[in-house]
């Protein structure tokens, strides 16, 4: 797409980056028409209900959703940022199953050991920042800025699941070590 008065084209640089912040977008601007179930609808249960296709549904499209303008704005910041670069790393397919598998995993241990329901994208954002520290990792080496970044994140999150909220420190948790064990994986398979 041509930007006018210029010679420049916009480019959908990084699809599985925008596709997410746009369809939670619209997910939040459904919730300010329409209200909270509209969250409810694609948020993870916490509880199994075999039966309820919802409970299926929640635990896919989880990270879509967010609990207010707030929420959605503090994690779109970091989605734009580090989502181009895994994306040109790992590839549209990769970074997606990625993705996939920390979002199905994140929603049925929340069901299994929490009774709150789960929605938001932070999951994703721990585990973009956690799997851009190997950004440029080679053979049996273990980066820096990998121990740094866990260091204070576990620390933060640590300190935060402390304090009586409603933000779920387990998915950020478990973001960040999906994070790090997708990091690791992929950097071993790159560098053989």
């Amino acid at each position: 797409m041509n930007i006018p008065w210029t010679n420049w084209k916009l480019s959908f640089n990084a699809p599985v980056t925008l596709i997410i912040i746009f369809v939670s977008l619209a997910i939040m601007i459904a919730e300010t028409i329409f209200g909270s179930a509209v969250v409810s609808l694609f948020s993870a249960s916490n509880n199994f209900n075999f039966v309820n296709p919802f409970f299926y549904l929640g635990l896919i499209t989880h990270p879509i959703t967010h609990n207010g303008w707030t929420h959605f704005l503090s994690n779109v910041p970091f989605l734009l940022l580090l989502g181009p670069l895994l994306e040109e790393k790992y590839g549209f397919k990769k970074l997606l199953l990625i993705i996939f598998i920390t979002t199905i995993l994140t929603g049925i241990l929340n069901a299994l050991f929490f009774s709150t329901a789960l929605c938001g994208a932070s999951g994703i954002v721990f585990l973009f920042i956690m799997l851009s520290s190997f950004a440029n990792v080679k053979a049996k080496e273990v980066p820096l800025t990998f121990l740094l970044i866990a260091g204070l994140y576990i620390g933060q999150e640590v300190v935060n699941s402390l304090k009586p909220d409603n933000v779920s420190q387990f998915a950020h948790l478990l973001g960040g070590a999906f994070g790090s064990i997708f990091g690791f994986v992929f950097s071993e398979k790159n560098n053989r």
